[in-house]
């Protein structure tokens, strides 16, 4: 089980990055984030509501719920999106992967879990390779105002998304379920991205193009619902460092989609980047007693 939500979270996130360039044109970024999880938001609360799944929460959880909304489903979107204006989405998801280092770094300052040794090499090899495998376009993109901007909040948006990942494992300790706060955290996160956009003076009008509505229908449905539902069950299954580990490979699908539909070009670089990534999973996973074989209760 833990090897499948693993594979959908890589294949989905993996694919997201290029829906989000999709939606850059005339609609603000606070807009597309809305309504992106508005309609996650409605559609997660039906099934739930249809299948009598949806849990009552007590007043100090929805706090924190409101908390992984801002972090989660709110404003590391508004960084990555906005983001996206400055740098490829290619480089924000190398950036991204850095997950896997905030992670680690947090689990252990708010759970006290020291990471297993191997972590720290196989977490090493994934991010060089990936350093390894957009050297070029690095490169190409020179030292800017515009850059700088652009790295600093994909950055900013990681750190988001890993204080977002320890919400889910206090709510998942105390034994909450996923989609239920997950629910409510979109909930949150939509009605701040909403709030946001009127203080901005934002018109809440789409772009009624068949690339823009179709990357708000996958990036709501299959990028948010299944996606976040799989990673933040992960997360409580086996720990947020590990779980954010599935980061590392989102530049990789990114670029093969990006080699059918875009033309990318291999080159050595490449070659050398994909080696290293794989190479950091066999040191993460392939011992008999890796954590997508293990079976723990969320």
């Amino acid at each position: 089980m833990n090897a499948f939500l693993y594979c959908l979270v890589v294949v989905i996130w993996g694919t997201t990055w290029i829906a989000i360039f999709l939606q850059q044109g005339s609609v603000p970024a606070p807009v597309s984030i809305f309504w992106r999880f508005a309609l996650a938001t409605t559609t997660i609360m039906l099934v739930l509501i249809a299948l009598r799944r949806l849990r009552k929460l007590a007043l100090q959880d929805h706090l924190f719920c409101l908390l992984q909304g801002c972090c989660v489903f709110g404003f590391n979107f508004l960084c990555f999106y906005t983001a996206a204006a400055w740098i490829n989405t290619g480089l924000e998801s190398v950036i991204f992967s850095m997950a896997v280092l905030f992670n680690a770094v947090n689990s252990f300052l708010f759970f006290g879990q020291k990471p297993p040794a191997r972590f720290y090499p196989a977490a090493a090899l994934g991010l060089i390779g990936i350093v390894t495998l957009f050297w070029d376009d690095l490169r190409a993109s020179g030292v800017s105002t515009s850059l700088l901007m652009g790295i600093g909040l994909s950055i900013l948006g990681t750190f988001g998304f890993s204080l977002g990942n320890m919400l889910s494992m206090r709510h998942q300790r105390k034994g909450l379920e996923t989609m239920t706060t997950n629910a409510w955290a979109m909930l949150y996160g939509t009605i701040i991205m909403g709030c946001i956009a009127l203080v901005r003076g934002d018109s809440f009008a789409l772009e009624w193009t068949f690339s823009y509505m179709g990357a708000l229908v996958y990036l709501a449905i299959f990028g948010s619902v299944i996606a976040f539902g799989a990673y933040f069950t992960l997360v409580g299954r086996i720990g947020a460092s590990n779980a954010a580990y599935s980061t590392l490979l989102f530049p990789l699908v990114a670029l093969s989609f990006s080699t059918v539909y875009e033309g990318y070009v291999w080159h050595s670089n490449g070659i050398i980047g994909l080696v290293l990534i794989l190479t950091g999973n066999l040191v993460m996973f392939a011992k008999p007693g890796n954590i997508l074989l293990r079976r723990r209760v969320a």
